[in-house]
Formats: C-alpha cells, sequence, structure tokens
C-alpha cells in the first residue's frame, strides 16, 4: 500500500522493541502498549505508540485508516524452519505411525524423505509451483510474514536447483518473504546408496558441482545438513558446512533430533545462524549454546505429528541464556502444517514456554535465526510494516485457543495479505 496507512484501535499492541536477540527474561518482554497504534509509510513503520499520540500526529491524519477495533496486534510471524517446495503428502506413512512403525524404519523401507524425493523428481515445476503458492497462502492466513524454504527434496544437480529457482520465482509472485537454503545434504539419495563409498561421492557432488551452482546462481543465503543416523555424520557435517562457509553460504545444521551427534556443539564452532531440533542435546551442549549467538530452532510440531514422547528442552535452554526460536518445520512427513499459533500452543502445553516467551521466540528471535532482526520481527519506526492482528481479548489467547485460526488480518511491507472477511 503505497502512501500513508495508520493502524488504530488495538487492545494491545505487541511491539517487541529493543535490540538484538532475546534471552533468559528478556523473552518475556513484549513491549506491550494498550490502546495502541502505528504509522506506516510506503511499507515501513515511522511511528508506534499510544493511540492518542500517534493519531495527533499531522501524517496520521491524512492516511488511510485501518481500525482493528480492539484486537491485537503483533509483528507478523518469522517461521524460521520450513521446507516449502514439495510435490505431495506422505498420507500412507502416516497410519504406519499411527500403527507403531518409528521414522528409522519408515525410511529404511523407501519412505520418508527419500519418498519426498522420488515425487518430487517426478513432479512438474508447474505443479510445485501451484502447491508451493497454496501453502504460502496458507501461512499469511495464519499470520506468517517471513519463512525461511528449504531445498533437500532434490537431491541431484537439477532437482535442487528448481527448488531454490522456485524459491526465487514465488518470492516475486506473492508478497510473502521467503529466505532460502540449500539442503542438499537432507540425506544420501537412492541412487548412491549400497555402493562402495557411495556417501562420499555424493557429498563431492554437493561440494564440487551443487554447489558452485547455487552460488553462482546467487540462489541461496544458508547452507543445511542434516546431521544424524541415517544421514550425515558429524565429520561429514563439517566438511560440508565448511565448504559452504568458503562459498559464502552461512550454516544453518539440523541437530540432535533422533540422537546425539554432537552437532549442536558443531553449530556452535562454526558460529551457525542455527541449529534446529536439539530433542537430544545433553547439559554441555546446553551451555554451549547458552553462550552463544546461534539460534536453538524448537519444532515442536514434528514431535506432535511423530507422536513422540520426548520434546526439546527449551525451560533448561532458556535458563542457559540460549537464543530460543520456534519454527513450524513444515514438511509433508513429520510436521505438515503452516501453523504458527498452532506451534505456539505446542510451545506452552509441551515445552512449558510462557505466551510471552512463545511469542518472542516466533517473531524477533526467528527474525535473528534468518539474520534479518535489523528489518523484521519486531514493531519500531525504521522496521518493514510486517504485523499481523488476531481477533482475540488478549495476546495469551493466541496460543489459548489451539487449532483455532484467530488471525482476522495480516499485512507484509504495509499490504494487506490475507483478510478473514
Amino acid at each position: 500500500m503505497s502512501g500513508s496507512l495508520l493502524i488504530t484501535g488495538a487492545s494491545q499492541l505487541l511491539t517487541l522493541r529493543g535490540r538484538g536477540a532475546r534471552r533468559g527474561d528478556s523473552l518475556s518482554e513484549l513491549g506491550i502498549v494498550n490502546e495502541g497504534a502505528l504509522l506506516l509509510r510506503d511499507g515501513v513503520i515511522i511511528a508506534v505508540g499510544a493511540r492518542a499520540k500517534v493519531e495527533r500526529l499531522p501524517e496520521a491524519k491524512r492516511a488511510e485508516k485501518i481500525d482493528v477495533d480492539g484486537r491485537v496486534v503483533l509483528p507478523g510471524f518469522v517461521d524460521s524452519h520450513t521446507h516449502l517446495v514439495h510435490a505431495a503428502s506422505r498420507a500412507e506413512e502416516y497410519e504406519l505411525k499411527i500403527a507403531g512403525a518409528s521414522y528409522e524404519e519408515i525410511a529404511r523401507k523407501g519412505g520418508g524423505i527419500l519418498n519426498s524425493v522420488q515425487k518430487l523428481r517426478a513432479a512438474t515445476e508447474e505443479a510445485l509451483r501451484v502447491r508451493a503458492l497454496g501453502a504460502l497462502a496458507q501461512f499469511a492466513a495464519y499470520g506468517t510474514t517471513t519463512i525461511e524454504a528449504k531445498s533437500g527434496y532434490g537431491l541431484n544437480l537439477a532437482s535442487e536447483l528448481k527448488i531454490l529457482g522456485l524459491h526465487r520465482s514465488l518470492a516475486t509472485r506473492q508478497p510473502i518473504e521467503i529466505v532460502s537454503t540449500f539442503l542438499g545434504a537432507h540425506v544420501v539419495p537412492a541412487e548412491y546408496r549400497g555402493k562402495a563409498d557411495g556417501t562420499e561421492r555424493y557429498i563431492r557432488l554437493l561440494v564440487d558441482r551443487i554447489m558452485p551452482e547455487v552460488v553462482a546462481g546467487r540462489l541461496a543465503e544458508f547452507c543445511d545438513v542434516f546431521c544424524d543416523r541415517g544421514a550425515f555424520s558429524l565429520t561429514q557435517s563439517r566438511g560440508i558446512l565448511q565448504a559452504g562457509v568458503k562459498y559464502g553460504l552461512a550454516p544453518r545444521i539440523h541437530a540432535e533430533q533422533l540422537s546425539r551427534t554432537g552437532a549442536a556443539q558443531l553449530a556452535v564452532k562454526l558460529g551457525a545462524a542455527s541449529c534446529d531440533h536439539l530433542e537430544q542435546v545433553n547439559s554441555p551442549d546446553i551451555r554451549a549454546l547458552g553462550k552463544s549467538n546461534t539460534v536453538a530452532t524448537l519444532l515442536p510440531g514434528c514431535d506432535f505429528h511423530l507422536g513422540l514422547k520426548k520434546y526439546a528442552p527449551a525451560r533448561a535452554l532458556i535458563e542457559a541464556g540460549a537464543i530460543v526460536a520456534l519454527a513450524t518445520d513444515y514438511n509433508p512427513g513429520t510436521s505438515p502444517t503452516p501453523s504458527m499459533p498452532m506451534i505456539l500452543s505446542l510451545a506452552c502445553t509441551q515445552l512449558r514456554m510462557t505466551p510471552e516467551e512463545a511469542i518472542t521466540a516466533a517473531t524477533i528471535n526467528g527474525a535473528y535465526a534468518l539474520r534479518l532482526e535489523a528489518t523484521i520481527g519486531s514493531l519500531e519506526a525504521g522496521k518493514q510494516a510486517d504485523l499481523a492482528v488476531f481477533d482475540v481479548a488478549d495476546y495469551r489467547e493466541i496460543p489459548y485457543y489451539f487449532g483455532v485460526n484467530n488471525c482476522s488480518i495480516t499485512l507484509k511491507r504495509g499490504q494487506i495479505i490475507y483478510a478473514s472477511e
């Protein structure tokens, strides 16, 4: 929306103002303005504060006006871990899980990630685009304004480039901001398995052929590795991420999900932007994360969907001073949800985070995990006008009403990208 726009009538305006990532007690500091308002110009916030004060500004008197009529306004959610582009659900595996099959048992039979790889390689680019656009519309409907999107369901040169190219084209076809991550090291593809030095040959393909193409095309900002049993070892992960750094791709890592591998401490040593999952971390891992600037991104939707009993130790991480973020892990096999409000509900009930901590983890700390905290994640003058309006009386009701979407309006750079009415 060009020109000026006044957003007013918020019963609670959650600004999350302040510098830097949030740790410890600061996770609970939402910067609430009661009876608040914002003034936007050309998609950027120029004033935030009490309604009476903002409405007195000369520009506010001339601006187009949206009265949110007592609703709660907060920054748009920053979903810092998704697998946006994929070809189909894995609903057939859902039944196997219900019957008691483990994630790893399904993977050993050619299911799991390799199932998604087979389906994506067979899919047309247009079919993938249509499916991703539908998902992005759902993200917007739940109040999300920025996502990170990973490759990793291609696992060969053509298909990985196809996914990353779609990230870029999708970013120009719809308003949600997409930060792209190269996850060629998701698992070893089927054609390399069971062969002498197959894994090392695949790693050479990643490092010597695919990474240079990704960088030459400016198709990703980050490099990620799934470091776990059945995927890549700690030594292999280190080599892949170090190669990525040489190419200018900042590291991220899937860490300590199914087993403890040492990946969290590797992330800290490499200065990774984030390490994600963390269900199996131990006390030294937690202490190391607490002293680092690597974000601990927790993905409770995955544990919930898999029916696991063990979730990441959010309370211990917070008490150690770690930068905790929350994300959906939207993907077809283990967390098929675009709903950040549902993730907040799980964070509160299963991770024992407070509503304040969960909201902070899903906004400004998610922005920090993507190294975008200077432009998104809070409602402050000079930042993008990315915000969500929830039809609730109190911000605590956002996670309280689980499985319900109370988002009524979502704006990205001052443009309405979703409205419930």
